[in-house]
């Protein structure tokens, strides 16, 4: 244990965890100061380390029950990728590579706009994981941004705003608009689907108070007019991406990122699509979405 030490970004999140090997048992002494780094910058990264599948699930599982992959594109003709048969309903492939023509799992090389992974659930995932195994020499660079710090910041009058108001977290587009299999394309945002969760829930934790975004299309405040909806969300949208609540990350092969899905969300650069840029992506059930 004395040979893991935490070095924060000095941004707004996220700090680098050196002198662990993923690959290799961990000791309760260990993971309790992961854990507690954690809760403290929201994002750790951890670089170098060679992970297979397995192991990546079973790091991931640490922090609770594996969750299963999200809903594909309806539009997406996938090839197979080289995730273990046994693997796959827990290991999520991102990824701008193709065989044969077709996409080895989701996600292109295409922007992704900021979100919260699969808020659109009753129950979103606590911890997203993502782990690098190619990478473009550049774009692909992932951003993320403190949820609590968006809060503690907003103006008076936009607090006051958001304060035990709900909105609807949208399940049939992806973080690239794409819409998924199955759904419909609505038009009118109060008939959006997907889960309904408060704009400020509180971590179950920390007891700190973060918003609660999802992603910006298709979302609806409830009991607001749709006019007055859009404007308020706007005005919080347009807060809480302020850079100062910013840090992005430059993956490097052998990088294995954490982050608190309960306060923090994400996007990713765009970046040439004749690169190649492979991650495997692990997420862990979450709990009850706590009113903050």
């Amino acid at each position: 244990m004395s040979e893991l030490w935490i070095q924060p970004t000095g941004a707004a999140l996220g700090a680098d965890i050196y002198g662990v090997d993923l690959s290799a048992p961990m000791d309760n002494a260990v993971f309790a100061k992961i854990a507690d780094a954690w809760a403290q910058h929201l994002v750790l990264r951890f670089s170098g380390q060679r992970l297979d599948d397995r192991r990546l699930m079973e790091f991931s599982a640490r922090f609770g029950e594996l969750d299963r992959v999200p809903i594909a594109a309806a539009s997406l003709d996938r090839a197979d990728s080289d995730v273990a048969a046994d693997a796959r309903e827990w290991v999520a492939v991102i990824s701008s590579v193709r065989k044969d023509g077709k996409a080895v799992g989701s996600l292109g090389a295409y922007e992704l706009v900021w979100h919260t992974d699969m808020s659109y659930n009753p129950l979103p995932p606590r911890a997203s994981l993502l782990y690098a195994l190619e990478v473009p020499p550049d774009g692909g660079n992932t951003g993320f941004l403190n949820m609590y710090a968006a809060y503690e910041s907003l103006p008076g009058d936009l607090k006051r705003a958001v304060d035990g108001r709900s909105c609807i977290h949208d399940s049939s587009r992806n973080s690239a608009g794409e819409l998924r299999r199955g759904f419909q394309r609505t038009l009118d945002v109060r008939q959006t689907p997907g889960a309904v969760h408060p704009l400020v829930r509180r971590h179950p934790v920390t007891g700190r108070k973060a918003l609660f975004l999802g992603r910006r299309p298709g979302a609806y405040v409830h009991g607001l007019s749709v006019e007055e909806s859009e404007a308020l969300l706007d005005a919080i949208w347009e807060h809480a991406t302020d850079e100062r609540f910013a840090w992005y990350q430059k993956w490097r092969i052998g990088d294995l990122v954490l982050w608190d899905n309960r306060c923090v969300m994400h996007r990713r650069d765009a970046f040439d699509e004749s690169l190649r840029r492979l991650m495997h992506r692990t997420q862990i059930v979450g709990e009850p979405v706590l009113a903050g």
